[in-house]
């Protein structure tokens, strides 16, 4: 079965046809770097690098841009309020971005361009629609975008150009009577005292917002790209205004296929500083490991709202243990075990190879990963009732590839979280020795002391009948 992605522009799922075969190439909104970003951020990073993963895993080469709009008001501000270059906080949240996306296991982009660094790209272009016509100086320098020129303006987000006044975020700034129409938007604006500032033709000032995504995602994936994605808060105007300069550019269309995740609530209502119930990610991760977030993430498809509540967080929390449990018994009992497969074990890695089919039918169909946990959930309890004992070795790792291989997918590791010293796992594996002989012994008040003494240092012990096997609490 081909991929199947649900198109914004169309409102459709439609086969995925790349430009170039076998390759990918993807641009995803990355986020504004003035803070630690929040538990709303991780939910596209979480998405597309799943969809990213996935594509891989068929065969796809995937050249994945993702940037970090690195001048901004909200940057500037902070700078301001702590007395040093806008540079110094974009660089300081980058990298504690950088961390947070690590702690999810989401995995870097071929290339994270930031907007600072683009500013050259950005004034060329910015020409280029001048000599167009589609864009027009003002006297104080600004330059803006003719909204109306641009034939198709409406299409992604599928409004219609006369009811949008009011809508366009680029309204809401001062200095609108400049404008020849309402609805036309900033690409480059003077600077302000206190702002970082580049030199161009029509005045010493920045680029708006819109501009700098058409700029790298032609710089570093070309003037038509496979798939453009983001956050579906970014469809209008963000987006839109996308298209209507990069298509006025070029005369190419910018875009084949645009992917947007719904929103993420709290507790089913919108997060938001004044109602108390905004979280970073940082906040989320001092109660939970990331594995658990992503886990969450991809319990709901990217397309529909996602409610964050502490006890699905809990749920999740159970789910993923379960995986990771299976994966921990396999590696234990593979430690054990000897010997080839029998044609009664080919017979069950046949029977395996159905939930890996299930799972690529869920991802390919508009890569929903809900239907996919569940076919590797499916695939946990089939092991579960498989692996024991009595299994051949060959056996068991072929359980194992197949349950990490699916798992890769959607970012999951199967190795829990450890990080106990040398010294405390040899201390655990001795008192784990000396509760074995205290019980050959019948000495078990002693193998009982043992037990709730290792307990008390978070370690719990689990009897099963190929041995002893431990984990952290």
């Amino acid at each position: 079965m081909s991929i199947q992605i649900f198109n914004t522009l169309s409102r459709s799922k439609e086969e995925f046809k790349p430009i170039v075969p076998g390759e990918v190439r993807m641009y995803v909104c990355g986020p504004t770097v003035y803070n630690l970003i929040h538990i709303g951020n991780a939910r596209p990073m979480i998405v597309f690098d799943t969809v990213r993963r996935y594509f891989e895993y068929k065969g796809y080469k995937v050249n994945y841009v993702s940037n970090f709009t690195d001048v901004d008001d909200k940057i500037i501000k902070k700078a301001n309020e702590e007395g040093v270059d806008a540079e110094v906080i974009s660089e300081r949240y980058i990298e504690e971005c950088k961390k947070d996306m690590a702690s999810l296991n989401v995995r870097p982009a071929t290339t994270h361009p930031q907007a600072t660094k683009e500013i050259d790209g950005m004034i060329e272009m910015i020409q280029t629609l001048i000599d167009k016509n589609f864009g027009y100086v003002a006297d104080d320098g600004t330059v803006y975008y003719r909204t109306r020129m641009f034939p198709g303006y409406g299409k992604l987000s599928h409004k219609n150009i006369d009811d949008l006044r009011g809508g366009n975020r680029e309204l809401k700034v001062t200095g609108e009577e400049q404008k020849e129409d309402p609805l036309d938007f900033v690409l480059w604006k003077p600077k302000k005292e206190g702002e970082p500032y580049w030199n161009c033709p029509w005045c010493k000032g920045r680029p708006g917002w819109h501009i700098e995504c058409s700029v790298m995602s032609r710089k570093y994936l070309g003037e038509t790209i496979d798939i453009h994605a983001g956050g579906e808060d970014l469809v209008f105007p963000h987006h839109e205004n996308e298209i209507a300069q990069s298509e006025a550019s070029s005369g190419k269309p910018f875009a084949n296929y645009w992917m947007h995740n719904a929103f993420l609530n709290i507790d089913n209502r919108k997060m938001s500083k004044s109602l108390g119930n905004f979280f970073t990610v940082r906040d989320i991760l001092d109660q939970y490991d990331g594995q658990v977030i992503r886990y969450f993430m991809q319990t709901v498809h990217y397309r529909s709202p996602l409610n964050f509540s502490r006890d699905l967080m809990e749920s999740a929390k159970t789910s993923y243990e379960r995986i990771v449990n299976c994966a921990e018994n396999l590696t234990f009992l593979e430690g054990k075990a000897a010997g080839s497969l029998t044609e009664e074990e080919k017979a069950l890695i046949a029977q395996a190879d159905a939930y890996r089919v299930q799972f690529e039918e869920a991802m390919d169909d508009d890569f929903n990963t809900a239907n996919a946990l569940s076919a590797i959930f499916e695939l946990v309890t089939f092991i579960n009732s498989h692996a024991d004992g009595n299994a051949s070795r060959d056996l068991l790792l072929a359980f194992h590839k197949e349950l990490a291989a699916l798992t890769d997918i959607c970012g999951l590791t199967l190795e829990r979280k450890n990080d106990l010293a040398e010294d405390e796992v040899a201390y655990i594996e001795a008192k784990i020795a000396e509760r074995k002989a205290a019980k050959k012994a019948k000495d078990f008040a002693r193998a009982d002391a043992i037990r709730a003494e290792l307990k008390e240092k978070g370690i719990i012990l689990e009897d099963t009948r190929e041995g002893v096997k431990w984990k952290k609490a």
